[in-house]
């Protein structure tokens, strides 16, 4: 596989992800994969997904878990209702990722992702070592499968996430990194944080936004690659320095306007086909 092939965040039927019929238009060699609803994560539903994208030579890099009752409003609502950190939910959503690792396997995917949710930055916080727990039998159910487990950046710190990681202690445990999330979320400068998580970084998102006037209290917001405040050049620039060569997928979270998420996503291509000729040549 080339170096920095391009792809797209995409869904069946469920999340943020650009509407399947899309994916074959759009003529990238990769996608990330918002798992369907549970009806469909069954053997039967994952060979005939393969079969259309092995069909539109397109191969799918991680498929991303997601619950129902997840609300992304605003920051406290993230912090009660998104992952597996919230303890009410947190039984029926390890069921629910141990069934989506098996749908990703059955779909000859190696890689199953999800936010995690907000976990405490002290590891004697009250209920931490309950979270490191739940992620340790993630980690052990995928790895059966030869799947590795991305965690999204963005709720976290670069320190707190990788004192989690050391925490948890699993070989396959590794990080999706989004630049815009650390800007959304204000949880740090996203360059700075990539080159502090670089060894633990296995894929990412291509993403921009911008600082909300009180961060880490407010949302920033969400712009068009390229129109915010990462600097696509230097993220790119620094996944090069940390040795990252794997697949550029775009997120635009719009699906209220699909034309519109459409067309940006046409620019981000041209924006990083431009950028990646710029620094890998």
């Amino acid at each position: 596989m080339d170096s920095w092939p391009i792809g797209v965040f995409a869904s069946v039927d469920a999340g943020l992800g650009v509407a399947w019929d899309v994916i074959s238009d759009l003529k990238l060699p990769t996608i990330q994969l918002h798992a369907p609803h549970q009806e469909k994560r069954n053997r039967e539903s994952a060979a005939a997904f393969r079969s259309q994208l092995d069909a539109m030579n397109v191969r799918c890099t991680a498929v991303f878990g997601g619950f129902e009752g997840e609300s992304y409003a605003d920051i406290p609502t993230v912090v009660r209702t998104v992952g597996l950190v919230p303890e009410s939910t947190r039984h029926s959503r390890l069921k629910e990722m141990l069934e989506i690792a098996d749908f990703s396997s059955w779909l000859g995917c190696d890689t199953v992702a999800l936010h995690l949710g907000f976990i405490p930055h002290d590891p004697s916080a009250d209920g931490y070592g309950d979270i490191v727990s739940v992620t340790q039998q993630l980690c052990e159910h995928c790895g059966q499968q030869g799947q590795f487990l991305h965690l999204e950046t963005g709720q976290e710190t670069a320190e707190g996430l990788i004192e989690f990681i050391q925490q948890v202690g699993r070989e396959n445990l590794k990080i999706n990194f989004d630049p815009a999330n650390m800007i959304l979320y204000g949880t740090g400068e996203p360059i700075e944080a990539l080159m502090q998580v670089g060894q633990h970084v296995r894929s990412v998102h291509c993403k921009d936004g911008t600082w909300s006037d009180q961060p880490g209290v407010t949302w920033g917001a969400e712009v068009p690659l390229g129109q915010g405040d990462v600097g696509m050049e230097k993220y790119l620039q620094a996944l090069k320095e940390i040795g990252y060569l794997g697949p550029l997928t775009i997120e635009r979270e719009i699906p209220q306007d699909p034309e519109r998420q459409r067309a940006e996503i046409a620019q981000a291509i041209e924006l990083l086909t431009d950028l990646r000729s710029k620094i890998l040549d």
